[in-house]
Order: C-alpha cells, then sequence, then structure tokens
C-alpha cells in the first residue's frame, strides 16, 4: 500500500511540474531550437521583396542594414545600438528625425520579424503564459508578449501572441495587433522552416480577421474557421550566415 501511495504521488508530482512551465522558460527553448546558441553572434544576409538585408550581431552590439537599388543609385539604410543613418552611394543623407524614425522601425521591423523568436528575452518584453491550446489537433502554448515603453520601441503599445509547439517548442504561429496606420491585427502561420548554420528560418502566411472585436489571442480561432483573409506571403530568400567568434 506503501508503494503504490508513494507512485501515486510521485506521478502528483510530476504532474504539477509539468503544468508549472512558466512563459520564460517556454521561450527559452523554443530559442535554443531557433538559434542553437548562434544567434547572439552572427552575420545573416538575406533577401526580401527585391532589397538585401544584413544584420550583425556580437556580444549585445548590433547592425541592421536595407540596401535598395534605384535609378539614381545605392541606397543603405544601416541601424546601429548608436541610432540610424542613411548613405546613398557611400555619401550620408541629411534627413529629418521623423523620417529617421520611420526609416528604422521599416529596417527593424523586418529584421525582427525574420530571426524570430530571437529578441523575446530582451529587457523591456514582458511575457505571459496564456491558456493552452491546440491548432489542427496539434497542442500549443500560447505566449502573450506586451513592451515596457522603457526600451520598447516606438510600437511599444502593440500587443503579440505566439504559439509554440509543446513538443518540438518552434514558433509555428503569432498573432499581433498595432496602433499605427489606423491600427489593425494580424496572424501569421510559418511555413518552408529551414535551417542554416544552427539558425532557424520560417516563411509566413499572412492573414487579417474578416471580423471585428476578436481578442489578437483568440484569433487561432478564426483561423481554425477559416475567418482570415490571406493578404500576403512573407518569404526570405538567399539566406546565407556567418558564425562569429
Amino acid at each position: 500500500m506503501r508503494y503504490v501511495l508513494a507512485i501515486l504521488l510521485l506521478i502528483a508530482g510530476w504532474s504539477c511540474e509539468k503544468r508549472s512551465i512558466t512563459a520564460q522558460e517556454i521561450v527559452d527553448r523554443a530559442l535554443e531550437v531557433a538559434c542553437s546558441g548562434n544567434c547572439d553572434n552572427a552575420a545573416v544576409s538575406f533577401t526580401f521583396r527585391d532589397r538585401t538585408y544584413k544584420s550583425v550581431r556580437n556580444n549585445g552590439t548590433f547592425q541592421f542594414e536595407r540596401i535598395t537599388i534605384d535609378s539614381l543609385g545605392r541606397v543603405r539604410d544601416v541601424l546601429t545600438n548608436n541610432g540610424f543613418a542613411r548613405y546613398r552611394n557611400d555619401s550620408l543623407q541629411k534627413i529629418a528625425d521623423t523620417t529617421a524614425i520611420k526609416y528604422a522601425n521599416s529596417v527593424n521591423s523586418v529584421h525582427y520579424f525574420v530571426q524570430l523568436p530571437y529578441g523575446l528575452n530582451d529587457d523591456a518584453v514582458i511575457k505571459e503564459l496564456l491558456e493552452e491550446t491546440e491548432i489542427a489537433g496539434i497542442p500549443y502554448y500560447k505566449i502573450g508578449v506586451q513592451f515596457k515603453q522603457a526600451g520598447g520601441g516606438t510600437d511599444y503599445q502593440d500587443h503579440y501572441v505566439y504559439w509554440i509547439h509543446k513538443n518540438n517548442f518552434t514558433v509555428d504561429y503569432l498573432a499581433y495587433d498595432y496602433v499605427t496606420d489606423g491600427g489593425g491585427q494580424r496572424f501569421r502561420e510559418a511555413y518552408n522552416p529551414r535551417t542554416i548554420e544552427g539558425i532557424r528560418f520560417v516563411d509566413y502566411k499572412n492573414f487579417k480577421p474578416t471580423v471585428e472585436g476578436i481578442a489578437t489571442a483568440e484569433l487561432d480561432s478564426l483561423y481554425a474557421l477559416d475567418q482570415l483573409k490571406l493578404l500576403s506571403t512573407i518569404e526570405t530568400e538567399n539566406i546565407e550566415v556567418t558564425l562569429l567568434d
């Protein structure tokens, strides 16, 4: 009898441990899967919508670039820890602060999405474990993300939700709401996963809801009911990764 009771207590303790996993632990596991420890020190280049993007991350310092070729030559937008600069044919351009902020946000947004979930452990990120759910019969953790105003950027009021596979800890879906340009919501389905130098990259199907008034965290229910409208596909091409010492 004592032996049976001990086994039951062990099972109960194991079940409690499984239920008590935190948002932080889930994100840490997702980062292990996505980065293999390599995201902090890597140079990444890729093509997105006919523009070339480059990032260098090295022990907390970063440089994000966007290179555009137009009729007047080459425009290089550069965002670093120290701020934003625009170069045309290697000549530094003088631009208004409001314009610089707009360009910097645009450059940062592309690099941010390409290497998700990397970045979810930044100091400004507030993570919350929402309810567990299933999509197409597959179990997911649902992680809500908000941002502190200090360090959260100009879009700190946006909210994100990540659906992280309960078994392999991949980010298979994400959703967010935003307040700029009139506001709105988006839901993204990851596809075409590939791993280069230990770093996982995906493309996305980009949807918006066809009904209003639903919480961003519940957009998976509209996805299940086929009540999301496909707006675009977000494809990252010609990816190259160099690991830094």
